[in-house]
């Protein structure tokens, strides 16, 4: 039996999460992902020494980290530096990639415009920095930027201006599912 491992903050927990195992569930593919928000670049970190012996034997891991690690939660700068992000990021790529070759990483969605504590420019800026060391390492990029971008005010929430709605999850989950599909 194939076994995907799905990571990530709330745009996978809440967003296409559950989709996209309900999905690879009914093609008999095994889906882990923690019932948990994985929340920022470290602490996903720690969380994979907690969860290895669920992720272990993944033919594929989906993973996503930034929203919280782009976050200027009190006005002073991004909650994780942009220097850590990618330092913490390729050492999750690196404990990921000792698990499977098969390792794909979303990269950060955008938030709607009045959204307080980032823009998508910020969002945009924290990808450009992690896309290219990711794929120096062989890992696949799926683009949930770039696809959610150009809709953004459409697809993600009218009440919190970050996490996604239902057209936003469906939008995200299809992508997501082949995504993963065209790596088993």
């Amino acid at each position: 039996m194939k076994k995907v491992t799905l990571l990530g903050d709330s745009i996978r927990m809440i967003g296409y999460g559950k989709t996209v195992a309900a999905a690879l569930n009914k093609e008999g593919i095994d889906v882990f992902q923690p019932e948990e928000n994985c929340r920022f670049s470290k602490y996903t970190l720690r969380m994979l020494f907690d969860y290895k012996d669920q992720i272990e034997g993944s033919d594929v891991i989906h993973w996503n980290n930034g929203l919280w690690d782009v976050s200027d939660l009190f006005g002073d700068g991004q909650f994780t530096p942009t220097e850590e992000y990618c330092e913490n990021m390729l050492r999750i790529a690196d404990v990921l990639l000792r698990i499977t070759p098969n390792v794909i990483f979303a990269t950060t969605t955008p938030v709607r415009n009045n959204y307080p504590y980032q823009t998508a420019e910020d969002v945009k800026r924290l990808n450009d920095a992690i896309v290219p060391l990711l794929k120096a390492r062989n890992i696949a990029i799926n683009d949930l930027y770039g696809l959610v971008y150009p809709v953004k005010e459409e697809v993600i929430r009218d009440d919190d201006l970050i996490h996604l709605n239902e057209r936003g999850i469906e939008l995200c989950s299809d992508q997501v599912y082949k995504a993963i599909k065209k790596h088993l």
